[in-house]
């Protein structure tokens, strides 16, 4: 542990007046470039979390967790109910619900698009949680924010659903036309599902495609999302041979390994801003030795020990680090937080899926962070304070 006077030696010596404005300079540059390794990690180590949370809050509050389906296409799973029934006992289970998901062709005031109906309860708080306009308790379709835009809908108006499974004639398969109220908007946050996706109940999805009383999926909401691979594994089990299950993490796998990869590749390469940083305290601290010889020893001479000689310049040296990480977490965290506010940066949603920029620093991270900049800087200034010791005080003092 450093003691008092080590600390106090090495503070006058970041204090007193250089000789050579140049060792001043390159102490300025250090703290800054340790500053600025700091702050870079903060914010990139933001963006990834916020990307993460982005996707577990907005997509999986809308999504399911783990989805059974059929393996090969069949009718449809006729005994929903007990499954879903059963299914909902299992551990990590929150609840089980039965889809239906079919595509159509939307006819609006501005254009047709082909979409994507969903047959759902209609009624859990996640999927009410996104509902933006209208009532979704009302009669009719909820339709996805981004396609009630491009049809030309608000609630309330009339829109004209074209159903492939319509009526067999003598020049073919005649679409079924349906007309529906929008009961409500549905906003998600993610540009894919809000510009593809309507939904109503499972009886008025079974209608839309002709069916009887099946559906084509259950969908489980979980408890711990980590948990979903386990999850989905145990579902397979007790549901039946014709079914298989997947869950949000294979369903995003590529999104998800991006994510992790983009995290890897910014902690390496934000870390070689810490190396410069702890290259600058190394050359400051060693101009700092040759500037301090005859302090140095007329300090041995003393009767200081060789280790404590050491232990100032250490000390310089992780005082320059402290001021560079105190620095570089108020600028991280305070530009984070204004960043992820007030949304500075924009996203093109058609490629995104998310309109800006989300910053979600993360407190816990700070730990790691310092921890890591505090020992890249011990090791620079470990050889300094090695070639301080070296000091003859005899030969020193003679000479200068």
């Amino acid at each position: 542990m450093t003691s008092s006077f080590e600390t106090f030696i090495a503070a006058r010596y970041l204090k007193a007046k250089r000789r050579q404005a140049i060792i001043s300079l390159i102490t300025v540059v250090s703290v800054l470039g340790v500053a600025a390794g700091v702050m870079a990690l903060v914010i990139a180590l933001a963006i990834n979390n916020g990307f993460r949370s982005s996707l577990q809050r907005s997509l999986l509050g809308a999504t399911p967790h783990v989805v059974l389906l059929e393996k090969e296409p069949s009718e449809g799973i006729a005994d929903w109910r007990a499954l879903c029934a059963k299914l909902g006992k299992l551990e990590n289970v929150r609840a089980a619900e039965p889809a239906l998901y079919g595509k159509v062709m939307l006819s609006g005031p501005m254009q047709s698009a082909e979409a994507t109906v969903k047959g759902m309860p209609l009624d859990s708080p996640e999927f009410r949680a996104h509902i933006r306009q209208g009532d979704a308790a009302k009669a009719g379709l909820i339709l996805g924010s981004q396609l009630a835009k491009r049809i030309g809908m608000r609630p309330g108006d009339m829109v004209t659903l074209l159903s492939p499974q319509g009526s067999l004639t003598p020049f073919g398969m005649r679409a079924r036309q349906i007309r529906f109220r929008v009961a409500a908007i549905f906003e998600s946050g993610f540009y894919d599902l809000d510009n593809q996706f309507a939904f109503t109940t499972v009886a008025e999805a079974q209608r839309i495609f002709s069916l009887g009383d099946v559906v084509n999926s259950i969908e489980l909401r979980l408890t711990d999302l980590e948990q979903a691979p386990a999850t989905a594994r145990l579902a397979e089990s007790v549901a039946p041979k014709t079914l298989g299950a997947t869950n949000w993490m294979e369903q995003n796998r590529q999104l998800l390994s991006a994510l992790k990869m983009e995290k890897r590749v910014s902690v390496i390469t934000i870390s070689l801003i810490q190396l410069v940083a702890a290259l600058n305290i190394l050359t400051a601290l060693f101009m700092m030795v040759m500037e301090k010889r005859r302090d140095i020893a007329v300090l041995i001479s003393m009767g200081a020990r060789r280790s404590q000689i050491a232990r100032i310049f250490i000390s310089q040296g992780l005082m320059i680090a402290t001021a560079g990480i105190v620095l570089g977490l108020v600028l991280g965290y305070g530009l984070s937080f204004l960043a992820g506010h007030y949304q500075w940066i924009a996203l093109d949603e058609e490629i995104y899926s998310l309109s800006y920029v989300p910053f979600e620093p993360n407190p816990w991270d700070a730990l790691w962070i310092i921890g890591a900049a505090l020992l890249v800087s011990l090791a620079a200034t470990l050889y300094p304070a090695r070639a301080a010791t070296k000091i003859t005080p005899v030969e020193t003092l003679r000479y200068e």
